[in-house]
């Protein structure tokens, strides 16, 4: 018997319905302000791609991410669409922001760079 177009174009449909979907970028969210606080809801702990949205309510305050050793991290700025040299909202603006980049096993920091003795935190991939 031979198959027809039809059957093979079926066949193919189901062997796509049953292969695993690859998983969404996660995203995590950091906060700061709107009085000396900053933070993380929930950190990341693995190795690999992940978008973090960023919530700035203080003009007063920015949330700046380092990586393993105090560098800076490449990300992709996606309300800007380009590529920026570091993942940091600005001193004098408030509003949403969103970076995807690929996190690497380390120890990352986060701060508000005006007030880093006090306001600052961290998170360690493996």
């Amino acid at each position: 018997m031979r198959a027809t177009p039809l059957v093979l174009a079926a066949a193919g449909a189901a062997l796509l319905l049953a292969l695993p979907a690859s998983a969404a970028t996660p995203v995590f969210k950091g906060t700061v302000g709107p009085s000396f606080t900053i933070s993380m809801a929930k950190k990341p702990s693995k190795p690999g791609k992940i978008t973090l949205t960023i919530s700035d309510k203080a003009s007063s305050h920015n949330f700046h991410l380092r990586g393993p050793g105090g560098k800076e991290v490449q990300a992709f700025d996606v309300k800007a669409k380009r590529t920026v040299k570091s993942v940091a909202t600005s001193v004098g603006s408030t509003g949403t922001s969103s970076f995807t980049f690929t996190l690497k096993k380390g120890t990352y920091t986060f701060q508000c760079d005006p007030h880093s003795s006090s306001m600052n935190g961290s998170f360690t991939v493996k």
